[in-house]
């Protein structure tokens, strides 16, 4: 037992050195060899946890994040797997989150080689406009990718999160962003007069990103999870997906066992004894709304306060004094995703990696009374987004927690001359 937990505290240390290495600059191919001997005989799942202990030791996920693709090159040979030995992994029914991610995995695996690859082959040796153009559209079309990774990162990283796997959701979401970034900046080098010598070979390097994070959800995450998460989690999951939206797919079934009644569900799963987080959230433990809540200024019923809160035209989120997301409103003009799992999840894992620094030292300004408010304002698509987050007190000064108001600004922006209340008559 002894040598086995020294070998593990050894290949944890050397693991440390290669990440070391690649962030001192050393590049993927320069350490690939040391990995790999690291690696031999450890499963990916293995040198997962050893990421978790880097983290918990203190180790940046970004300095983490740099060993991704080294990670993914050594452990690609099981790629192949995943379309030659389908007989060996775990199937799931119609409309299980699991089942979904996997059918639109082999939709970008499509994409990618059917409306992308063979139109680069063919544009970098004819140079053919027509080739170009389908090249561009087929990049265009993998922006649906977008869904599936919220999907990942709202509902699957806040449970993981729960069982404090906490290393692996972090660099996913750090590189699901470098996917992000990367793909909207090769559709922007196409409208270039005259394309970066580096075009075509930034394209398959992309590509192969994309791929890897596809083996890293099916032979790392899956893995880890599908025996971890309860079916009232899961079934949790499969609902709230439709509100974030899928990719690539249409004719999603609902999963039969989210459907039925839980007398049915409870003969099937004997562990449905653990109460689902957000039907918590919402109040489905019985309560009376009829009775009135005094405010300092005049009564309201809990129905009242929630029509109230959830008709404001402004996105509000709640992060108690424990740096936890206790509430967020569920009006009409929505500008970021809030599903129901992120009820009850770290503020700071409700960010991507590269801004969570900038999230807490916001809460602690405001917790520590330097600041009572912060605002910032961007730019996504057609709307002008003015977030604003706000330090809450009781009378006394007590710190209670923070507001964060969200709001598209742009139709205020363009508002001219006066529209006065004698205008509507």
């Amino acid at each position: 037992m002894s040598e086995i937990i020294n070998n593990r505290k050894y290949r944890q240390e050397e693991l440390k050195k290669i990440i070391q290495r690649l962030h001192d600059g050393a590049t993927v191919e320069e350490v690939q060899e040391d990995f790999r001997k690291l690696s031999r005989n450890v499963t990916a799942t293995e040198i997962t946890e050893m990421e978790q202990a880097l983290v918990d030791e203190g180790m940046p996920v970004e300095n983490i994040q740099k060993l991704c693709d080294v990670h993914a090159n050594v452990f690609k040979g099981s790629i192949e797997q995943i379309h030659t030995a389908d007989e060996t992994r775990a199937e799931f029914e119609e409309g299980h989150p699991v089942h979904s991610f996997r059918l639109e995995n082999r939709e970008i695996e499509k994409l990618i080689e059917k409306q992308i690859l063979i139109h680069l082959e063919n544009y970098s040796k004819s140079s053919n406009l027509s080739d170009k153009e389908k090249l561009y559209n087929g990049l265009l079309k993998l922006k649906e990718i977008d869904n599936h990774y919220k999907r990942k990162e709202n509902l699957i990283f806040p449970y993981m999160e729960n069982y404090d796997i906490t290393a692996p959701p972090q660099v996913m979401w750090g590189v699901d962003d470098e996917i992000r970034e990367e793909l909207k900046m090769l559709l922007a080098l196409f409208d270039l007069e005259k394309e970066p010598e580096t075009f075509l070979e930034d394209i398959r390097t992309f590509i192969i990103k994309v791929n890897e994070m596809i083996f890293k959800e099916e032979e790392i995450m899956f893995p880890m999870i599908v025996d971890l998460f309860t079916t009232d989690e899961w079934i949790t999951i499969e609902k709230a997906s439709a509100e974030i939206g899928f990719s690539f797919i249409s004719d999603i079934k609902r999963w039969k066992t989210s459907l039925l009644s839980k007398e049915e569900l409870a003969k099937k799963n004997k562990t449905l004894g653990t109460i689902n987080l957000a039907k918590t959230t919402i109040g489905n433990i019985q309560k009376d709304t009829d009775s009135l809540i005094d405010f300092d200024a005049g009564s309201l019923t809990a129905t009242e306060i929630n029509a109230i809160l959830n008709t404001i035209p402004i996105d509000m989120t709640f992060v108690g004094a424990d740096n936890k997301v206790k509430y967020f409103t569920q009006g009409k003009e929505r500008v970021f995703d809030r599903p129901l799992t992120i009820i009850g999840r770290e503020v700071k894992h409700c960010h991507p990696p590269k801004s969570v620094h900038i999230v807490e030292q916001i809460v602690e300004d405001l917790k520590s009374g330097k600041k009572e408010n912060e605002d910032f304002w961007i730019r996504m698509g057609p709307n002008f987004v003015y977030i604003r987050y706000f330090a809450v007190r009781d009378k006394a000064g007590k710190f209670l927690g923070t507001l964060e108001v969200t709001q598209n600004i742009k139709p205020i922006t363009e508002l001219e001359g006066e529209k006065r209340l004698r205008d509507s008559e």
